[in-house]
């Protein structure tokens, strides 16, 4: 299997909606695309496929070590050979993977979050610079496309912390504001236990109204220079955001569940955006 095949793959079987922006790309940009998409799913399953945190440290400080090899001619892993290739051409630097990892490394290190500015801070790393370096695979002409990029990672972000609600908490971990629940009179035991409440729902309103804002804050940062390049983020956008509007319409209930769309639907969605351009 070749590395170029080994990314296909990867990315496919992840079923993510990220791959149906994928398909509307020229191949170059969805050559590079893949292939950095695939180095985020390798870092993130470490962390949620290994049960030992040990094992999973070692494994991240592993790929840290990939990245310095690989930008200094040396790839071994078969992601890093299918993305080594496009790193000078789409401007995606050492600092931007490493930034990553350390996002996945603030999963082995905390299972809580005080307040909203560390769960942003996390959000920058696993979803910020991810959504900075897909801008500049899709071709980014402006400085304010990166500020774009960045608060729509965050909305993103913000959306699979709502929909992962339960996921998480059964590997023991509460991404929600621990300050937040405090306000909301929700106990982090009620959520490790799946307790829903009108206290709950009240919670979750407020977490989906700060994701629908940065939602319209990021495009409200999108220039028109950079609108029709940008396109595959606003696929992917909009796949997630009616993702989230599934789960308002149905109350919340992601403590024992994991609401998705079909794969149809998600496909459907990124057609209908690239005819409609928005």
């Amino acid at each position: 299997m070749t590395p170029e095949q080994y990314v296909q793959d990867k990315t496919a079987r992840s079923g993510s909606s990220f791959y149906y922006a994928f398909l509307f790309l020229p191949p170059p940009q969805r050559a590079a695309i893949t292939a950095f998409y695939a180095f985020c799913r390798e870092v993130d399953d470490v962390v949620d496929e290994v049960t030992d945190a040990g094992v999973a440290a070692t494994k991240l400080a592993w790929w840290r070590g990939q990245i310095v090899a690989s930008f200094g001619g040396q790839p071994s892993h078969p992601v890093m050979k299918a993305l080594m290739p496009h790193t000078a051409d789409y401007l995606i630097t050492p600092q931007h993977l490493l930034t990553v990892i350390d996002g996945c490394q603030m999963d082995l290190d905390q299972s809580r979050y005080l307040d909203f500015a560390g769960l942003a801070l996390y959000c920058h790393r696993v979803a910020g610079v991810v959504g900075e370096v897909a801008a500049n695979i899709f071709g980014r002409t402006a400085e304010t496309t990166t500020a774009y990029a960045h608060r729509l990672g965050l909305a993103m972000q913000l959306t699979n912390i709502i929909r992962d609600v339960g996921d998480d908490a059964r590997r023991g971990r509460i991404y929600l504001p621990m300050a937040e629940l405090k306000q909301f009179d929700v106990k982090a035991q009620e959520i490790l236990n799946r307790g829903y409440s009108e206290r709950f729902t009240a919670l979750m309103k407020f977490q989906a109204e700060r994701a629908h804002r940065a939602y319209d804050e990021a495009f409200a940062l999108l220039p028109d220079a950079d609108r029709c390049a940008q396109k595959p983020g606003v696929m992917m956008a909009n796949i997630y955001r009616t993702l989230l509007r599934e789960i308002e319409a149905d109350g919340f209930q992601v403590l024992h569940q994991r609401t998705s769309l079909t794969p149809l639907r998600k496909l459907w969605i990124a057609m209908r955006t690239n005819w409609r351009g928005r």
